[in-house]
């Protein structure tokens, strides 16, 4: 069977650049190998649909090439997004941070998007067995042979595999003879070797705490969620994408205080309160008596605050505002949200998400090494890149 476009993946991009596509009056297959379309949409935001953000900006996203994303953000931008959804009849609230949830929930927005896609042939269960090219390519699957002019790849990165991710799109790109760089977790709870977790964290998994964390001239401000494994929440996931391993880990965990002189000030006006009660103002008290107790290296938590020297007040507020730790690893793909990494910008146009050296073939979405921030940020790319490349398929 022969089609104008063929896509491979429905998920956000894909059914993105479908439909585009289908407005050009272009014959489109889109294919995928799950029994679903747009599984990760319908997890996104906790059922919610973590759609786009306010606030997109290139500098929101990871990339070897940092003005890649520019073009095809630019062209087709949150609003209009939010404008397909509202003429759709759906709602949308911001949360924080400029994160955009719709009202109606995920399964909302993935209706929208596949009523977007009437004209589109969409086949699931679909597995590509070949891919050829000759004049064209011939993609061999377990549904029969199908043959197009201009072929998209929209399989997205590698995160959470039981979902049926993979690393399919480089698999293609290596194939015909195009750079890709290997993705890596993101967007990813941080993990630590056991000795500082029964040392630092035991029995506190599930305390949080609003914190500014650091790491490779990288900040965020957010909450830190303590796990059996590590530390999660929004801040750690944000700063996850920029971690390395054998990267130290900058925690504020006080970030509107400069501690050690907010520390001496309650010795001098608070002399007989125990320094558990005092840091239990800003931490859970459980929190607040292990930070008391390790930071220093000594039983501190129970002592009035006259009884400890201002030299080991000082020290642990300097703690307090830069907790250095330096994490074994992440989750890794089984809990990242997305994935850094994917097909090279400098083989791919940034008008039209083909690739520079293999005429017809597009890239898009999280295939592609641009991955943005949490809160939206990833949508956002899926929506303008798969357009992008449907105004040119």
């Amino acid at each position: 069977m022969k089609y104008d476009v063929i896509i491979i993946g429905a998920g956000a991009a894909g059914l993105m650049c479908g439909a585009q596509a289908q407005q050009h009056g272009r014959k489109v297959l889109l294919i995928d190998k799950e029994s679903k379309p747009g599984k990760k949409i319908l997890i996104s935001g906790g059922g919610r649909c973590n759609f786009t953000n306010l606030h997109i900006d290139p500098k929101s996203y990871i990339s070897n090439n940092p003005h890649f994303a520019k073009s095809a953000l630019s062209r087709y931008t949150q609003w209009d997004f939010i404008a397909l959804l509202e003429n759709a009849g759906l709602h949308w609230s911001e949360k924080v941070l400029g994160q955009l949830f719709c009202d109606e929930k995920s399964c909302a927005v993935l209706n929208m998007l596949l009523s977007e896609c009437q004209q589109v042939d969409i086949r699931l269960n679909t597995s590509i067995e070949s891919i050829d090219y000759q004049d064209g390519y011939r993609l061999s699957t377990n549904q029969g042979t199908f043959q197009t002019s201009s072929l998209v790849i929209a399989t997205g990165g590698a995160s959470i595999p039981k979902m049926g991710a993979s690393d399919f799109g480089l698999q293609v790109a290596k194939q015909f003879g195009i750079k890709s760089i290997a993705f890596k977790p993101a967007l990813v709870p941080l993990t630590f070797h056991q000795d500082d977790i029964e040392y630092y964290f035991k029995n506190l998994s599930g305390l949080s705490v609003d914190a500014i964390v650091t790491c490779n001239d990288q900040s965020f401000r957010e909450g830190i969620l303590i796990t059996h494994k590590g530390v999660s929440g929004p801040a750690v996931l944000q700063i996850s994408s920029y971690w390395r391993k054998g990267d130290v880990v900058v925690f504020n965990l006080l970030p509107d205080l400069k501690a050690n002189d907010w520390l001496l000030e309650m010795r001098d006006s608070n002399p007989k309160s125990e320094l558990k009660t005092i840091l239990s103002a800003y931490f859970p008290k459980r929190l607040a008596i292990r930070l008391a107790d390790t930071l220093l290296d000594k039983h501190l938590s129970n002592s009035a605050l006259n009884q400890i020297k201002k030299r080991d007040l000082t020290i642990l507020g300097e703690k307090l505002n830069h907790w250095t730790l330096i994490p074994s690893g992440t989750e890794g793909m089984r809990t990242a949200e997305v994935c850094v990494g994917g097909v090279s910008t400098d083989e791919i146009s940034s008008k039209t998400m083909e690739s520079i050296k293999q005429k017809g073939l597009y890239f898009i979405g999280e295939t592609v090494d641009v991955t943005g921030c949490l809160g939206g940020y990833n949508f956002q790319w899926a929506w303008s890149s798969g357009w992008v490349a449907g105004q040119y398929v």
